[in-house]
């Protein structure tokens, strides 16, 4: 009788979660169930201007996910094909909403399987309940005391608001 061992299936789901809203819990809570370990991955996308640190962004995503046993927060200031090598990831996962989305998640997941052949990108559809929504809507939306409610966690929504009315938005 022979053992085999399996090895553990990582999924890694990067982006900068700023805010994380419904649409990207749903992704997350989907795709834990399909791997062994998913490990969420904020970035700080040098093209944004975010409402978070990196830092609070992953502390708010920790929060929203501690019912998901295999999840687990990290932050990365690297390129994502390095960050897949030293998680030895077998897979990215990436949320997709709209044809225009698509577009640019594909010319990321081609310069993605250039630098780093061994990793393969998922493409995960999202709930359409959730298809209109982007972080930046939410920040929008929040910006002018708009009803968040439907858009993210509450835990979420309270740090929001700190953030609008100590930033003098609010």
């Amino acid at each position: 009788m022979s053992l085999q061992i399996r090895e553990e299936r990582v999924a890694i789901y990067p982006g900068s979660f700023d805010p994380v809203t419904l649409g990207h819990i749903d992704i997350i809570e989907r795709a834990a169930k399909q791997f062994d370990r998913l490990i969420v991955a904020v970035l700080n996308n040098l093209s944004k201007n975010p409402l978070f640190t990196v830092e609070e962004r992953a502390d708010l995503l920790r929060q929203v996910t501690a019912h998901l046993p295999n999840v687990e927060v990290d932050i990365f200031r690297d390129l994502l094909a390095n960050y897949i090598r030293q998680k030895e990831a077998q897979v990215i996962v990436r949320g997709i909403r709209t044809v225009s989305d698509f577009e640019y998640e594909l010319q990321i997941a081609t310069i993605n399987s250039k630098l780093n052949s061994d990793a393969e990108t998922i493409f995960m559809m999202t709930n359409p309940k959730y298809s209109y929504l982007s972080s930046s809507v939410v920040k929008e939306i929040g910006h002018f005391g708009g009803d968040l409610t439907e858009f993210v966690t509450p835990e979420v929504e309270r740090a929001m608001r700190l953030k609008f009315k100590g930033n003098g938005r609010e």
